[in-house]
Parts: structure tokens; sequence; C-alpha cells
């Protein structure tokens, strides 16, 4: 069974994230950890109602909803490679319901809060520089935390970036005016740090990529350090950037394109488009929700 795991997430670990690989072996751990208390010593004895008594204990256990439902797709996933290769004749686990998702999304930051947080000055230090370019950089694209760690020097283009988003599918996201400034100012002092041989583009003091823990230190010590109120991590950034975008262009398929969603309705929700404005523009743009204007002497109930 320990065999069968691992070439999966040998397999895995060639499209996703390594965040993603962890996540999905301590799934799957907790899952052959439940099979041996119930005697199972072979994945062909995997069946609909061990995984739903499975992702019943584990609920039980006070596991959140959002971890259940990842760990449902790392054990359907699973399941389809044992039935590719023959092992379990259908996936057990599409028999079992996704346990329904809280709708918690971060608050967007206060716009007008939000600016005067970037254009606080700071220290001119080449890591305040570094962390302004970042936080730039997160505002302007819309960036994921595991999108921005992962960016390389030949990543830049002079108005856009490249990024390989979730499921390894690619994407150019426009770069604005002050984020291309910040990230200006750090290419003329990365070489403070980083050495000719390393690519990534934003390094930390030994010259290295900058991990995702340090990158969400950091910008909580930035809101800290400029007088922010809330706690700032990426994942506000980018719901805030989704937010204050649709506010201005009223475009969801644009703002579904910038942040790699694949279907429009994670955009919707993600943006918490509310219903008045989803009204708002079926009655101006679906030619039977117009009315007809009345000429004099019309009798509308005729």
């Amino acid at each position: 069974m320990n065999e069968a795991v691992e070439c999966f997430l040998a397999d895995l670990a060639q499209q996703a994230s390594p965040a993603t690989v962890d996540a999905y072996r301590r799934d799957l751990a907790s899952l052959q950890t439940y099979l041996v208390e119930q005697g199972v010593t072979e994945w062909q004895a995997l069946d609909a109602a061990l995984v739903r008594r499975f992702l019943g204990r584990e609920r039980s256990r006070g596991l959140a909803p959002r971890s259940l439902a990842r760990r449902r797709a790392a054990l359907s996933r699973f399941a389809e490679t044992l039935m590719r290769q023959g092992v379990l004749p259908l996936n057990p686990v599409k028999l079992v319901r996704t346990p329904r998702q809280p709708q918690h999304l971060p608050r967007p930051v206060d716009i007008d809060q939000l600016t005067r947080f970037l254009d606080a000055p700071h220290d001119e230090s080449p890591l305040a520089i570094r962390d302004q370019a970042m936080l730039e950089l997160f505002y302007s694209c819309g960036l994921r935390l595991a999108e921005l760690a992962a960016l390389n020097l030949d990543s830049l283009d002079m108005r856009r970036v490249r990024v390989v988003g979730k499921g390894n599918k690619p994407r150019q996201v426009p770069v604005g005016k002050r984020a291309r400034q910040a990230l200006d100012a750090w290419l003329k002092v990365r070489g403070t740090f980083a050495g000719d041989e390393e690519s990534a583009l934003f390094v930390g003091q030994r010259g290295r990529r900058l991990g995702h823990r340090a990158i969400q230190q950091r910008l909580a010590e930035s809101a800290v350090a400029r007088g922010l109120p809330e706690h700032l991590h990426p994942h506000r950034l980018r719901h805030s950037f989704a937010s204050h975008l649709l506010e201005s262009s009223q475009d969801l398929r644009a703002v579904q394109e910038l942040l790699g969603h694949a279907n429009l309705a994670t955009t919707q929700v993600y943006t918490r488009l509310d219903w008045q404005h989803l009204a708002s523009a079926y009655d101006a743009a679906h030619p039977r929700a117009r009315r007809q204007r009345q000429t004099p002497g019309d009798d509308p109930t005729t």
C-alpha cells in the first residue's frame, strides 16, 4: 500500500506544488492509518462505505469542512490512479458527497487604507525595497502566494508577468506602473543578496529563493510597521485586487482571466458579487429585460 502511495505522490510532484504534495501525503497517510485500524491491507478493498466512514470519523475529530473537502479530493485523485492501474474497478470516492463549504472569504482591505499603506515610506534598505516590490506585485496582479514565490527573473516582461497557477496552468497578467517601479528598484539591489546563478526573482539574505512562510511573515511585519490596523496576508491582497478591480470595471470575465480561475462561478463567489450587481447588469444588458418606452396615448392595460 505504501508503494502505491509513493508512486502516486512522485507523479503528482511533476505537476503540483510542493505544498499540495505535502497535503496529499498527509491525507493519504490518515486514510492508511484508518484502513489498518479496520484490518484492511489492500487497496482493492477500498469502497464507498469505507471512504464515507473515514470522512465521517475525520469530521467527528473536528476537521474543518475545507480540510475535509481537500482530503476527499486527495482520495479521489489517488483512486483515479488506482483505476487506471486496474487495482479498482471504479472510483468509490465519487459516490461520496463533498462536504458543504462555508463561504468564509477574507474581507478586502479598504481601498483608501490600502493606498496609504502602500505609499507609506520605508527605510530604503534592500530588504524593504524587496518587500515593497512583493506588496505591489501581489496587489497589482492578484497573485497567489505560491505563484509569487515561484517567479523567476525571466517571468518578467516590460508590462506583464508570466505565472503558472493551479493545475499547472500558465497565464499572463499585466503589471501596473507602481508595481513596475517597485520591481525596477528591487532589481537594482537584488545583486546585494543573489548571485548570477540564482534564477529566483525574490530572494532572502542568503541569496536563495524566498519561501512561502518568509513571504507571509514579511507582509505581516510590514502591516504592523506601517500602522495598518489589520492582519495582512497574500490572499487578502489577492482578494482586494479582485474586489477593487470588479468595483471599477464591473467586468467579471476579465477578473476571472486575471485571477486564473477555470470557472466563472469561482470568481463570482471569490469577489462576493452580490445579487444587486447581477440584477443591475441583467437589467442593463438583456434585451428582454429592458422596458419599452410608452408613446403618448398608449394604454398599458391593453
